[in-house]
C-alpha cells in the first residue's frame, strides 16, 4: 500500500477548538434552561438574525410555504419520502415481538413500544437538507411516533419554504423556525411554549453535534456526527470518470468532508487523479470540494483486493462505494462502513436524496460499533415476565436465594425465600414474627 495523494488524517477538532466548541454550547444550553423563550429569542437574534413572537409556524404559514414550491419539487418530495417510508417499513417488519414458555410456568416476552416524542432537527445554511425531513421524520412517523416535532433555521427571518414543505409533507406535528444549538436546547431541555422530546435527530454543524453530545443521557440521540465521509474502492476495471465524479459529490458537503479512493491499480489511481483536476475546472461547488480535497482528500495504491478490503474496514467510513469488478465481494469481506453501495449503478449520492435508505449514518469510525438512523431507534425494545403456576415460582425462588447470597445480596434472596415457602410451607427462620 503507498498514498499517490494525502495521508490517513484524524478528522477531530484541535483540542483548543473542542474546548471553545463545547464551553459555548454549555453557555447557551444552561440559559436556555434557565431563562427559556427569553433566553431562546436573544440567541436566534444573535445567531440568525431573527426573533419572531412565536417561533412555531401556524398551519396557515406551513400552507403558504407549501404553496411556493415548484409543483414538480413537491411530487418529488413526495416520490422519495414514500421511497423512505417504503425501506422504514421494511425494517419495522424485521423486528418481531413474542411471547414465549421458556419453561413450565415461565412466561417471557419482548415488545417495541415507540418513544414518546422525537425532534428532528433539519439544517440551513450553506444547503437547503430537505432530505433530512425525510430521514429523521418519516421514519419516526413509521415507527410510530405520536408527536414528532422539527426545527430549521430562518437565517435574517428568510423562510425556507422547500424545508418546511419537506417537513410538512413528512408528517411533522409542529414545525419550528429555530437553529444551531438554541434549537437543540429547546428541544432538550423545553421552554414556556416548546414541550420537550424524548429522542433528538438530525445533522448539523459542530455546535449542533456537541449540542447533543452534551444533552445525551437527557434525551436520546441518534448518533455522534462528523463531516460526511467517502471511501471508493476500485481496481483497473473502474471507469475514473465515474470515481472521480462521485468523490466530488461527497467532497461538495465541506472542506473538511474526507474522500479516500482506494483502487488495486496505480494506472488507474493516476487516472483518477487526473479525472478529479479537471472536473474540478467547471464544478459550481468547486470552492468548497476543491478544499476538501486539497486539505483530507486521499489516493491510496493497494496490492491487491484483499488489503484493498482490510483499508476499507480500518477507516470505517461513513459511506463505502465498490467500484470494482466484482462488487458484491465487499458484502462478504467488509464489515465496517455506514452504508454500502455496490456497482457503478449506484450512486452513493442516491442513498443521500432519493433511494429509500437512510442517510443519517455514522462517521469518524464510528461505523466500527454502530449502524446508522433506522426506524428501531425511535422504538423501544423491552421485556416482559410472567410466572403462571406456584410450582414454578418456588423453583425460581430457591435458585434466587442461592444465586443472591453468593453475591450477598440479602434482600434479593428474601424475595425468592417467601415465593418458594408459599408453595412448600417451608418458612425461613427470618420471616418469624414479620408474617
Amino acid at each position: 500500500m503507498f498514498h499517490l495523494k494525502g495521508r490517513k488524517q484524524t478528522v477531530a477538532q484541535s483540542g483548543d477548538a473542542a474546548a471553545s466548541v463545547a464551553q459555548t454550547v454549555s453557555d447557551v444550553i444552561s440559559d436556555i434552561e434557565e431563562r427559556g423563550d427569553a433566553a431562546l429569542s436573544e440567541y436566534s437574534e444573535r445567531f440568525d438574525r431573527f426573533s419572531p413572537e412565536s417561533f412555531r409556524l401556524s398551519d396557515e404559514q406551513i400552507q403558504a410555504c407549501v404553496a411556493q414550491v415548484d409543483p414538480q419539487t413537491l411530487d418529488d418530495i413526495r416520490t422519495v419520502q414514500r421511497n423512505v417510508e417504503r425501506f422504514a417499513r421494511l425494517q419495522l417488519a424485521s423486528l418481531t415481538e413474542f411471547e414465549a414458555e421458556v419453561e413450565p410456568g415461565v412466561f417471557l416476552g419482548q415488545r417495541n413500544i415507540p418513544v414518546g416524542s422525537v425532534g428532528a432537527y433539519v439544517p440551513g445554511g450553506r444547503y437547503p437538507l430537505l432530505a433530512s425531513a425525510h430521514m429523521t421524520i418519516v421514519t419516526a412517523k413509521v415507527a410510530g411516533v405520536q408527536r414528532v416535532i422539527a426545527a430549521t433555521p430562518a437565517p435574517d427571518g428568510e423562510i425556507p419554504a422547500a424545508s418546511i414543505a419537506a417537513i410538512h409533507l413528512a408528517g411533522a406535528d409542529e414545525i419550528y423556525l429555530l437553529g444551531g444549538v438554541q434549537a437543540i436546547a429547546a428541544l432538550a431541555v423545553g421552554t414556556e411554549t416548546i414541550a420537550p422530546v424524548d429522542v433528538i435527530a438530525g445533522p448539523g454543524n459542530a455546535y449542533v453535534a456537541d449540542a447533543k453530545r452534551q444533552l445525551f443521557g437527557r434525551v436520546g440521540i441518534d448518533l455522534f456526527a462528523g463531516p460526511t465521509e467517502v471511501l471508493i474502492l476500485g481496481d483497473e476495471t473502474t471507469d475514473p470518470f465515474v470515481a472521480a465524479v462521485d468523490l466530488l459529490s461527497q467532497a461538495e458537503h465541506g472542506p473538511d468532508s474526507p474522500a479516500v479512493y482506494v483502487t488495486t491499480s496505480e494506472d488507474n489511481a493516476h487516472a483518477v487523479l487526473d479525472q478529479i483536476e479537471r472536473q474540478l475546472k467547471v464544478l459550481p461547488t468547486a470552492e468548497i470540494a476543491g478544499a476538501a480535497w486539497e486539505n483530507v482528500g486521499e489516493v491510496i495504491v493497494a496490492e491487491d483486493l484483499d488489503e484493498a478490503f482490510r483499508i476499507s474496514d480500518e477507516y470505517a467510513s461513513e459511506h463505502v462505494q465498490v467500484l470494482t469488478n466484482e462488487p458484491r465481494l465487499a458484502l462478504e469481506r467488509l464489515t465496517d462502513y455506514g452504508a454500502l453501495f455496490l456497482g457503478d449503478r449506484t450512486a452513493v449520492s442516491y442513498g443521500d436524496k432519493v433511494i429509500g435508505t437512510n442517510h443519517v449514518l455514522p462517521t469518524r469510525r464510528a461505523a466500527r460499533y454502530t449502524g446508522g438512523l433506522w426506524v428501531g431507534k425511535y422504538l423501544k425494545t423491552v421485556t416482559f415476565q410472567e410466572i403462571r403456576s406456584d410450582e414454578a415460582s418456588a423453583r425460581l425462588g430457591k435458585l434466587l436465594g442461592r444465586a443472591a447470597r453468593a453475591e450477598r445480596f440479602e434482600g434479593h434472596a428474601r424475595s425468592g425465600d417467601i415465593r418458594a415457602a408459599r408453595v412448600t410451607g417451608e418458612w425461613p427462620e427470618w420471616t418469624a414474627g414479620l408474617r
